[in-house]
C-alpha cells in the first residue's frame, strides 16, 4: 500500500462513519508542522522527517506505511483522549 491509497482507504471510511472522520481530523492537526502557514505549500500537513520517525519507531522502518486499521485504531484511541 502507498500513501494515496492509504489516505483514499481512510476518506472512504471517514465518509461511512462521521465520528472517524472527527477523529482522524483530530490526529492529523496534531502532527502538523508549527508555523505551517509560514511555509509553502501552506497547508497544515506534518515534516516528513516526524513522519519517518513516528514510521520508524511503531514498525521499525521510516519506510513503512501503516495499515489503515492502525491508523483508525490510534485515531479512535486519540478521539477519546481529553
Amino acid at each position: 500500500m502507498d500513501w494515496f491509497r492509504l489516505v483514499l482507504t481512510l476518506t472512504g471510511r471517514a465518509l461511512v462513519n462521521p465520528m472517524l472522520a472527527l477523529d482522524l481530523l483530530r490526529v492529523a492537526w496534531r502532527f502538523r508542522v508549527r508555523g505551517w502557514w509560514h511555509r509553502f505549500p501552506f497547508l497544515p500537513v506534518p515534516s516528513m522527517r516526524y513522519v519517518r520517525w513516528r514510521m520508524y519507531t511503531a514498525y521499525g522502518s521510516e519506510d513503512a506505511i501503516p495499515p489503515a486499521r492502525d491508523v483508525i485504531a490510534y485515531a479512535k484511541w486519540t478521539g477519546r483522549q481529553p
